[in-house]
């Protein structure tokens, strides 16, 4: 099997062709997928939970220190440890 080289906001499909999402972003398991339109999500699952306790908040998170900052101020890197900005996804908060 070739190599491929995945990135951020590149679109995957399954086997089939069917389209899956968009990169959003990769950890040591593999990458997240927008799940939908509009939507970043790591699941339907993910993207549920929490919200019938409360507002749960859209934030980012690094994949290598766990750091997590407002959208509106999307780093170039992880100010906790320079992480570069791949590393860096959309997460729910509660």
């Amino acid at each position: 099997m070739a190599e491929t080289h995945l990135t951020v906001g590149q679109t995957v499909y399954d086997d089939e062709g069917r389209k899956l999402g968009t990169i959003r972003g990769f950890d040591e398991d593999g990458f997240f997928v927008t799940t939908r339109e509009g939507i970043e999500a790591l699941s339907i699952e993910h993207e549920r939970a929490g919200h019938e306790f409360g507002g749960a908040e859209l934030v980012w998170r690094c994949s290598q220190c766990g750091a997590v900052g407002e959208l509106g101020d999307l780093p170039a890197e992880c100010p906790d440890c320079a992480a570069p900005r791949e590393d860096l996804y959309y997460w729910t908060e509660d």
